[in-house]
């Protein structure tokens, strides 16, 4: 019960929440289109927006936004140029990111262990205007989702289907793509830029592995990020390790844990 005393620990749960309402939605949608590198690209150029933000003076947020956005459209054009060439200019951004990022930040005057927690996450640091930013964005998702759950889903099954059909396959993946961006710079200060790409990827697939149905993926995979979430927390808190690190290792065991128990169920099938 000492862990519920804490006014931090009751933001930090329903940062949580809303984190893995966010991260469980997009990394369903990665996962059904093979994007997940795409969504890792965004989230590690993300960095670069920080730093410069940061350098200039500029709200972290609104930097980042931009830039993440500039940078999502720009992914968005080379993969509709040249979908089998995108993953080498994707390396490239995401190094040239991180790189910019780095270097206003060595150039910045001052103090910069703030620009850490972008990275790595202060989820126990959560504040109100946090959450309702959080909180905004997970609602808007979450309707366009519901109203457009039949496109997306056509464009993650069956994209010569949906292109027949009529749907613009390119405005719907930018949208995508830049609701993976907004995603990403709403979410970067709760858990960092590191731990959203494990939140993105691990619960998604281990949803997919029990789940058929893109809704049914969807809802598993906010369940499964909302659990490793509160689960590293708890171990957090408890034993004194970093919150951060704690869930991508509650996480990965999860997961290994998965893919035994389906080896030795085809096994013994």
């Amino acid at each position: 019960m000492e862990f519920f005393q804490y006014t931090f620990m009751h933001n930090a749960l329903i940062a949580s929440l809303l984190v893995a309402i966010c991260s469980g939605i997009i990394g369903a949608i990665c996962v059904a289109n093979r994007t997940l590198f795409l969504a890792g690209g965004i989230a590690h150029s993300a960095y670069g927006g920080v730093g410069i933000a940061f350098f200039f003076g500029f709200p972290i947020l609104l930097g980042a936004s931009f830039f993440v956005a500039f940078i999502a459209l720009l992914m968005g054009y080379l993969m509709l140029k040249d979908r089998e060439r995108v993953d080498v200019s994707m390396g490239v951004i995401w190094a040239v990111g991180m790189a910019i990022g780095i270097l206003f930040a060595d150039l910045s005057p001052g103090y910069q262990d703030e620009l850490m927690s972008y990275l790595f996450g202060a989820l126990v640091a959560v504040g109100s205007m946090d959450l309702w930013i959080l909180l905004i964005y997970d609602i808007i998702l979450v309707c366009f989702v519901c109203l457009y759950y039949y496109e997306i889903m056509s464009i993650s099954y069956d994209s010569a289907f949906t292109s027949i059909k009529g749907i613009p396959i390119k405005n719907m993946s930018i949208c995508l793509l830049l609701f993976i961006a907004f995603g990403i710079v709403v979410s970067m200060r709760s858990v960092g830029l590191i731990l959203l790409i494990a939140l993105f990827s691990i619960p998604a697939y281990m949803a997919e592995v029990m789940f058929s149905s893109l809704c049914a993926v969807i809802i598993c995979s906010v369940l499964l990020a909302f659990i490793f979430l509160v689960l590293g927390l708890f171990c957090s808190f408890y034993f004194n390790l970093t919150t951060s690190a704690t869930i991508i290792i509650i996480a990965a065991l999860s997961f290994i844990f998965l893919l035994l128990a389906r080896y030795f169920y085809l096994k013994e099938r």
